[in-house]
């Protein structure tokens, strides 16, 4: 074929208009692309940008492009930011939540470029963004089961490493010595018997109290069902706990101080916030001196409560609060054998405290006391976090 017959069969090819590529661009309902002027001011509008963000085309247009923003995002300068990339890199690309007209919040993959006129100055810039709620959902799903049976794995490795050192090692002493005392009842001295039966007996109390905190342990894991998060007035239980531990702390003259204010509310499980102020208080008590006192506070930072319970006790050193949370079974074994209960009972508050989506931490010194302080939310968690899981750029 000559080059001529070749240059007119081009020409007679249909070559697309600008009106083809904006009907084009329109019919992508999975995708909204909008443009804005140089003063970041919205001036186009696709009908997939209307689907995804319920604005009508006359809603939207002239409204600045900061209006697509989640609030924490536009404190945070996001959508200039995306804007000075897109002009340093050639694009800005990100993953984050937007806002829709009625307020609620999608999880997008975005893309920002700089238009440019045949100069190759800046007259505005694009923004195609399409959906992925839904996409982010299954990975957090599949990410939280991941987690979950890493969790179980460790959790069960920590009930074995229990069972198998903290509750047998003193059950086979009490059965020796039980064996030496039936084989040697007719010769032993009726004291040395008495002292041994005696010994017996404690040495079961601690085995019964480690076996009860460690099947309250394991139904944080494995009872999910028992798991009922309210809105719940903190200062209700902190006068429960003190009137089932008023007793224990009169014997030692401590006094017990609540400064927690009436309504001060937090969202948790009741029967878990009553068993974390009962150990920690509890554990407050074994470790104060006589006529100390033990304080209680709480104070609001953004959307959680932070309790603190201060004691005049003991105090401890940086190498004990190190590994204070995480089960250390020789640890374990000192707390049963001097029946302070301490080892899984805190092990116990941690995981109550993160299924409630709280924390815990200590601050201590030795020979002056210590503050143990844990969160809670004021009210109910949301699944949805404004977050940024890609980097600006790429």
């Amino acid at each position: 074929m000559s080059t001529a017959k070749t240059t007119k069969g081009l020409k007679e090819q249909y070559v697309p208009t600008a009106e083809f590529y904006s009907q084009i661009i329109d019919s992508l309902l999975d995708y909204s692309i909008f443009t804005v002027d140089t003063d970041l001011n919205i001036n186009s509008w696709n009908s997939g940008a209307t689907h995804i963000f319920q604005y009508e085309t006359d809603e939207i247009m002239g409204k600045p492009f900061e209006t697509i923003f989640t609030k924490e995002d536009k404190k945070a300068g996001i959508p200039q930011r995306e804007i000075d990339i897109a002009l340093k890199e050639g694009r800005s690309v990100d993953v984050r939540w937007h806002l829709c007209k009625d307020g609620k919040t999608f999880f997008a993959d975005g893309l920002v470029f700089p238009l440019k006129d045949e100069d190759d100055a800046v007259i505005g810039f694009v923004k195609i963004l399409r959906d992925i709620t839904a996409k982010k959902e299954s990975e957090d799903s599949i990410k939280k089961y991941a987690k979950e049976l890493e969790d179980l794995n460790a959790h069960k490795e920590s009930v074995l490493a229990i069972l198998s050192h903290d509750l047998r090692s003193p059950l086979a002493g009490i059965i020796q010595g039980a064996q030496y005392l039936e084989t040697n009842f007719d010769k032993i001295d009726p004291i040395l018997a008495k002292d041994l039966l005696k010994e017996f007996h404690i040495a079961a109390v601690n085995e019964l109290n480690m076996l009860d905190y460690l099947v309250e342990w394991t139904r944080i894991k494995y009872a999910a069902e028992a798991f009922v998060p309210s809105k719940i007035e903190l200062t209700h239980y902190v006068k429960k706990v003190f009137e089932s531990l008023k007793e224990t702390a009169s014997i030692n003259t401590i006094n017990l101080h609540n400064e927690i204010e009436e309504n001060c509310s937090v969202f948790a499980d009741e029967k878990m916030l009553l068993s974390i102020l009962q150990n920690i208080v509890s554990n407050a008590i074994k470790h104060s001196h006589k006529g100390g006192q033990i304080t209680l506070s709480a104070k609001q930072s953004d959307d959680m409560m932070i309790v603190a319970i201060k004691d005049s006790g003991k105090g401890m050193s940086k190498e004990i609060m190190d590994k204070l949370f995480t089960p250390q079974v020789k640890a374990l074994s000192k707390a049963v054998e001097e029946n302070k209960g301490a080892g899984i009972g805190l092990l116990l508050v941690k995981g109550f405290l993160e299924k409630n989506n709280g924390k815990i931490w200590v601050e201590s010194e030795e020979g002056k006391g210590s503050t143990f302080y844990f969160t809670l939310p004021l009210n109910k968690p949301s699944d949805k976090k404004d977050i940024s899981e890609k980097a600006e750029t790429e």
